[in-house]
């Protein structure tokens, strides 16, 4: 099993390599730069983790909340890693954190195209919201990274 701990913004860069070589995941240059994960962190320092094997980090959930509801992002494990049970413990990891902090509901977005990450968390019993939209504005142009 994996060793599974909170994410300091010492992990970015190993992080970001593993997230830019994931299939289907989005990121932007803004929020997802060493700055924009910094300050991720430091509102949100007990709910993201990442797991190590040998010293190597392998995987990795950013997750937190906004004092109503919480929220996951990037959840991620390394190929070869997969299906070792990985990504259901740093879950389980950020769940319980949020739990902690008093927050009963989860949310998330997944790429549509994202089948693996889809499956995933149909899998962990998140389940699909037909009644809503997702919307979103920018406030500043963002340039965006697609894996």
């Amino acid at each position: 099993m994996a060793n599974i701990r909170i994410m300091t913004i010492e992990d970015y860069d190993s992080v970001y390599e593993l997230w830019i070589h994931t299939p289907g995941m989005g990121l932007n240059a803004t929020d997802d730069s060493k700055e924009g994960i910094y300050k991720y962190l430091k509102r949100n320092p007990t709910t993201c983790f990442v797991a190590e094997e040998d010293g190597k980090i392998v995987g990795v959930i950013l997750s937190g909340h906004d004092g109503r509801r919480g929220y996951i992002y990037h959840t991620a494990v390394l190929p070869h890693y997969r299906h070792q049970g990985i990504a259901k413990q740093l879950v389980d990891y950020a769940m319980d954190a949020l739990d902690r902090e008093g927050i009963k509901k989860a949310a998330l977005v997944v790429f549509e195209k994202n089948q693996t990450g889809n499956g995933f968390w149909e899998h962990m019993g998140f389940t699909v919201r037909d009644d809503l939209l997702y919307r979103n504005k920018n406030i500043h142009a963002l340039e965006r990274i697609d894996t």
